[in-house]
């Protein structure tokens, strides 16, 4: 409805493509623990995912039904869902997926997410928390909202302040061989023919400002060559002009030379 609330985001799709994606992005998040998309995905496709896990809590036949129908790959990941997800959830009352702001990973610039699970193997708060204590020096006091974090990362996590100490300790040990040395990978290509378009399209390319940035037909038959600076056109077309009244020239003694001979020819005859 025209200036209704919009209750979602249509993602500039139709209603069967847009359930369709999101279904595929849970699929992929229940398989992996972690994916990577664009923030506005990652928001929508996080609702879908926390009402899955509520129905692998629920564990009854119809939730897995529902489940079976929203999955792409139910053989597979109904038992996940009914299985060790429900058990890691069991205890925690909500707040199953969190959403992660990054920077953007493909060269369109589109804002990115990291969508995950909380409390799983690719945990990302619980490693970058972890990563944090692990720069501390042992006399320096938690400020506030590290210990909040920590306290958020080990709540529910079975085993939590355990697990903790040894990715602290993983880290150290990663730290001391440069772990932290690595060149991150460079932005995804999104438009891998955008070269050829730009060909194909005739857009004009980066040059300098007093410079043609493409082959420009100045007049009919007089194509200026790429790169001319604008103040040499005048030039260039005295000369086109020049060049174009000697070939004219030149075809018309050869129009007349050829008029000659044939003359000569029929008074010969």
């Amino acid at each position: 409805m025209a200036g209704g609330h919009m209750k979602y985001r249509h993602l500039s799709r139709s209603s069967a493509h847009r359930e369709a994606l999101l279904r595929n992005l849970v699929t992929s998040l229940f398989k992996h623990e972690s994916i990577t998309t664009t923030w506005h995905k990652a928001k929508e496709a996080q609702r879908l995912a926390e009402k899955l896990v509520t129905l692998g809590k629920k564990n009854t036949d119809a939730s897995r039904r529902r489940a079976h129908q929203i999955f792409f790959e139910p053989n597979e990941l109904v038992p996940k869902l009914f299985g060790p997800i429900r058990e890691r959830y069991l205890l925690r009352p909500g707040g199953y997926t969190r959403v992660l702001r990054i920077e953007p990973v493909k060269e369109d610039q589109a804002e990115s997410a990291i969508l995950e699970l909380v409390d799983g193997p690719k945990d990302m708060r619980f490693a970058m928390t972890a990563k944090t204590l692990s720069n501390l020096p042992k006399e320096k006091v938690l400020n506030e909202m590290t210990a909040k974090n920590v306290k958020k990362v080990t709540r529910f996590r079975e085993n939590g302040m355990e697990s903790l100490r040894a990715m602290v300790e993983k880290m150290k040990q990663q730290k001391a061989t440069n772990w932290d040395d690595r060149i991150l990978p460079a932005p995804k290509r999104v438009y891998l023919f955008e070269e050829r378009f730009k060909r194909d399209m005739h857009y004009p390319e980066p040059v300098e400002d007093w410079k043609l940035p493409n082959h420009m037909m100045l007049e009919p038959g007089v194509v200026a060559p790429k790169g001319m600076r604008v103040n040499q056109v005048r030039d260039f077309l005295k000369k086109s002009k020049s060049k174009k009244v000697e070939r004219a020239k030149e075809q018309s003694e050869a129009i007349k030379k050829a008029q000659r001979d044939l003359a000569g020819l029929s008074l010969d005859s």
